[in-house]
């Protein structure tokens, strides 16, 4: 008997040798979501009869054996890919914009063997693996790094811009600047890169022309001082830099002329929902309602009225977080904000410890996406950020999103697979 459990226990050590230094904890909290995730997407349908939690589950076991597949492989063989993967997207990108279904306004669908792919969310992979490539043989300590960086990332933004999918092209910009400063880009650089976005919101916001020009004046002169500090061209920087904020205003009328109707309403009604209640401010006040009402410990499981009876539409996508809000109530919320603690923690664990550059990147390319999606996400659905499409990870319904960020789940847990390993 003894010597049968011992051969038994060998066999599988054995099957599991491969992926001895996978990160399972990692893994484990990621289905345990995904799982979640499914429930409340089969509790948001139950009013309506879809099954789409049991095809959440159905994806969730295609993406973990791609990312154990890919785990088996070092991550140093991906840097030879990338400009494939990179063109492939792209390629994909392009024929949305040609081929593509359109559907909620955006034009972001391509139609494959039955099935709507949706490659922005797969770019959104093939972006971190590209800049890691990069920033690996040239970190972003230099001009030459920053620029190698924004010249790859300008067409994929761009045809993302123009399916128009505003979500997608900020989580495009979290990432290039949570990898940006990981390759030791300079805070200062980082602010200035930042500026003009944030110049043109401001010179947009519905204040008083008045008020709202002198913060506008007061955020460039800022940055021209930000610039004459952090660039080494003293004032030549400086006058570059409020050059570089005074054009966020043509930039910000230019990103606001690009927007359909419905984003340009989504956009503005975060500030007062109550100004169009039945209109575009409905889905914030119906998310607030239903999160409020799950108190402490929530209604019950299939037990919130807000989910059950269709209050918020669409909302196993990207408002899943106000049916778990409702019917698990702030425990629940609590529990989804450790688990994405706990799964960015891993990651920033296995950045630090990878063996290469270039697995420390794609480590922290991941982690930046799933942190900003997950924060703008939920900061959305209690009326903090306006609406913007950003579905949460791991747990709102999107076949493309799930499966491409199990792909991404992959490239991180062979960073954690073959990472050296102590003695001792």
């Amino acid at each position: 008997m003894f010597w049968t459990t011992l051969l038994r226990q060998r066999r599988w050590q054995a099957w599991l040798y491969p992926w001895r230094g996978v990160d399972w904890s990692l893994l484990i909290a990621v289905w345990l979501i995904t799982l979640i995730g499914a429930l409340f997407i089969h509790s948001a349908e139950l009013h309506i009869g879809d099954k789409d939690g049991f095809q959440h589950v159905a994806v969730a076991i295609v993406g973990t054996v791609l990312a154990l597949t890919l785990a088996r492989i070092p991550e140093s063989a991906f840097i030879g890919v990338h400009w494939f993967v990179y063109g492939l997207s792209c390629a994909l990108l392009l024929a949305v914009s040609l081929f593509g279904v359109e559907a909620n306004g955006a034009q972001s669908w391509l139609p494959i063997a039955g099935f709507n792919l949706q490659p922005s969310e797969f770019a959104k992979i093939s972006i971190i693996l590209t800049q890691a490539a990069l920033l690996h043989r040239v970190l972003a300590n230099g001009l030459a790094g920053i620029l190698r960086v924004f010249i790859a990332t300008a067409p994929p933004l761009l045809l993302i811009l123009t399916e128009p999918d505003l979500g997608t092209s900020l989580v495009f910009v979290a990432i290039t600047l949570g990898m940006l400063y990981w390759a030791n880009a300079r805070l200062g650089w980082i602010i200035l890169m930042l500026s003009p976005l944030v110049a043109a919101i401001l010179f947009a916001l519905p204040l008083p022309y008045e008020l709202n020009l002198w913060v506008w004046l007061l955020w460039t002169l800022a940055m021209g001082i930000v610039a004459w500090r952090s660039l080494p061209l003293g004032w030549i920087g400086a006058i570059g830099g409020i050059v570089l904020n005074l054009s966020g205003a043509g930039l910000g009328q230019l990103l606001w002329s690009v927007l359909k109707e419905y984003q340009k309403n989504r956009l503005l009604m975060f500030l007062d929902p109550d100004k169009d209640p039945l209109g575009a401010g409905y889905h914030l006040i119906q998310s607030r309602i239903a999160i409020g009402a799950g108190g402490l410990w929530g209604r019950g499981i299939f037990q919130g009225t807000q989910t059950q009876l269709g209050f918020i539409p669409e909302q196993h996508t990207d408002f899943i977080f106000s049916a778990i809000g409702e019917e698990l109530g702030f425990a629940g919320g609590l529990l989804i904000l450790f688990l994405f603690w706990f799964i960015g923690l891993r990651l920033l664990q296995i950045a630090n410890s990878a063996r290469t550059d270039f697995g420390s990147l794609l480590a922290i390319g991941l982690f930046s996406m799933l942190v900003f999606q997950a924060v703008v996400n939920i900061g959305m659905t209690v009326n903090l950020f306006p609406v913007t499409g950003i579905p949460l990870p791991f747990l709102s319904y999107g076949r493309s999103a799930l499966l491409a960020t199990y792909i991404g789940l992959g490239l991180v847990l062979s960073v954690a697979n073959h990472r050296p390993r102590s003695r001792y």
